[in-house]
């Protein structure tokens, strides 16, 4: 309520992706069987990873972590969006934007952390694989887990309150689907330069450190499987292609987004549906497969 008094601006409108009904009321059907898919696919990972004991092993118990992460990131938004397919109005409040950002980064930045754990546990099976159940033990897994939860709270701890402060006196329209750092702040009654500097240096960074950490993780694994016999080379390999097709598509469009956060490319709002809707459900499509 303080933020609101100090600020004149108490809602923001949602532009969405389309001004066509038609479009819009056809998007509302496919956003909403994706997101039930999306829900009852992750929570199905979820159950059977933990209630199976033949899976009680590192690399699912880190699995059922994303699922509920994914799970988590496609709820955050997607169902005010889908609502907003269908109304006249589309209005978020001042608290409700800014709750939005608090979630997408840090659902993102700890899913960002836990593929990078899944990338370790990876290279510890394949590379180490007589020293694996006595590195990869519960305590690590579960100290794993929580460094990606930690990590995602000093990620928005360090840059979300330099948005939360900014004035916002007038512009109101936000040209996304739901609220997110740069948009939001470009609408700020003052020059936006170092909240700029701010989403390079950390969102930015983030997602470029880690994609470089993940493409040497997975370039030594690559380099180890060689050395395989033909049947642990396909094993591997599989495992491999999974983890590094949902490396790709995930980190593709945070690269893109953050790393140049004001370069007013209408295609970053289609980026931005594709690593909020069509990720979570493609992680549980590819690993279960």
């Amino acid at each position: 309520m303080q933020l609101l008094n100090q600020s004149q601006v108490s809602e923001f409108i949602l532009v969405g992706l389309t001004s066509f009904k038609d479009i819009d009321f056809l998007l509302f059907a496919l956003f909403s069987i994706i997101y039930l898919v999306t829900v009852l696919g992750n929570l199905l990972i979820i159950f059977t990873v933990f209630l199976t004991p033949n899976l009680n092993t590192p690399m699912y118990f880190l699995l059922g972590n994303l699922s509920f992460v994914d799970m988590s990131l496609a709820s955050f938004a997607t169902p005010k969006m889908i609502v907003n397919l269908i109304k006249h109005k589309k209005t978020i409040s001042f608290v409700g934007c800014f709750t939005q950002i608090f979630l997408l980064h840090l659902l993102g930045a700890t899913e960002t952390v836990l593929l990078v754990s899944m990338a370790f546990d990876r290279y510890v099976a394949i590379c180490k694989p007589l020293h694996y159940m006595t590195i990869m033990n519960k305590k690590l897994c579960i100290l794993l887990v929580v460094m990606s939860w930690c990590s995602g709270l000093l990620h928005v701890g360090l840059q979300l309150p330099f948005a939360v402060n900014l004035p916002f006196f007038g512009p109101n329209v936000v040209d996304s689907i739901f609220c997110d750092l740069p948009l939001v702040s470009k609408l700020a009654c003052t020059g936006t330069y170092f909240v700029q500097v701010v989403i390079v240096a950390n969102s930015g960074m983030i997602s470029m450190s880690c994609f470089l950490i993940l493409l040497i993780s997975y370039s030594l694994i690559l380099t180890t499987i060689k050395r395989c016999s033909s049947t642990g080379q396909s094993k591997a390999r599989s495992t491999l292609t999974a983890h590094i097709t949902v490396v790709i598509i995930f980190f593709g469009p945070c690269i893109f987004i953050y790393v140049w956060p004001f370069n007013n490319h209408s295609v970053d709002k289609f980026l931005a549906v594709f690593y909020t809707i069509i990720t979570p459900i493609l992680n549980p499509l590819i690993y279960t497969l």
